[in-house]
């Protein structure tokens, strides 16, 4: 790239382009062009409303927030926000926190984020790869909401996922929490046929990616495994329903869901839609054993170090 690009502000937003390539490496593709011209205009509602693709719903659905509207953040806090993308979370974040920093590869996306939050929020947004940029601060929240599984996409090492998590582990003030959404390479979902969102490939995660070398989610155990192996002990697992992306409930360990309660809930899921069997039905034979934790779609994690 010649030249850097000069860094800019969009509403309350501050777009920093210090360590951008000049290439956005992710992509949903034209359709991101289109978003940005709908966050440009305010024109999300009628969007949606009228162009309920996946990629509209994913990046600019309100129902986002949920995952996380709930939580009691601390009064004053600071959050770091890792792999900050369009913005659907970052909304909630600038409006409920003293500070938040982003950090997004992808310079059209933290256009879409600015355009689309920047109005009713505020947020710092690094442009550029989470390996490459120099930060010294610390924060009481970090979060990866769809973004450890990426890992080895953009972290060297012959153990990348190590390596991320015990990096943004340093930006943790010691009392601080990692925030980490994830899908559950064993949700019941992929049992049923739904295509793993990432591969797009049914039953590839349940199958533990054999021949793979892309994105890869965990099972719970894998998952805590990991994050104790890399110094975090305090780990409260959380289950949104139907998953994290477009969640219209959020369970917890002291809250599971009985016989009957997950019934009538929208399936929205990415890729092409299998469904081999009811997985309602399913659950609920799941729940009453009490191995929901295990098949749930997604984890929320909250999880603190030392």
């Amino acid at each position: 790239m010649d030249g850097k690009l000069e860094n800019e502000r969009i509403g309350g937003f501050s777009l920093n382009y210090q360590f951008y390539s000049g290439e956005d490496r992710y992509s949903d593709g034209d359709i991101e062009e289109e978003m940005l011209q709908v966050c440009r205009e305010k024109r999300q509602a009628q969007a949606l409303k009228e162009q309920p693709s996946w990629p509209m719903l994913y990046h600019l659905s309100p129902a986002r927030e949920n995952l996380l509207e709930w939580y009691d953040f601390l009064p004053g806090g600071s959050l770091l926000e890792v792999g900050s993308g369009c913005g659907a979370l970052t909304g909630l974040f600038g409006r409920r926190l003293d500070r938040v920093v982003c950090i997004e590869l992808s310079r059209r996306r933290s256009l879409i984020n600015a355009c689309k939050n920047g109005d009713s929020a505020s947020a710092e947004i690094y442009v550029g790869n989470f390996e490459d940029i120099v930060l010294e601060e610390t924060f009481d929240y970090v979060t990866l909401i769809g973004v450890l599984e990426y890992a080895r996409s953009y972290i060297s090492g012959e153990k990348p996922f190590h390596a991320m998590l015990r990096r943004v582990g340093e930006r943790l003030r010691p009392d601080g929490s990692l925030i980490i959404a994830i899908e559950n390479k064993m949700g019941m979902k992929y049992f049923s046929g739904a295509a793993e969102d990432h591969t797009g490939r049914p039953y590839d995660g349940i199958q533990n990616y054999i021949g793979g070398s892309g994105a890869v989610t965990f099972s719970r155990p894998e998952l805590q495994a990991l994050l104790e192996e890399c110094g975090y002990r305090d780990l409260t697992f959380y289950y949104p329903v139907p998953d994290y992306k477009l969640p219209s409930a959020v369970y917890s360990d002291a809250y599971l869901p009985g016989r009957g309660e997950l019934r009538n809930i929208k399936r929205a899921y990415a890729g092409e839609n299998l469904q081999m069997f009811d997985e309602e039905v399913a659950f609920d034979r799941v729940c009453e054993d009490g191995l929901f934790p295990y098949f749930a779609n997604s984890f929320l994690v909250i999880a603190k170090k030392g």
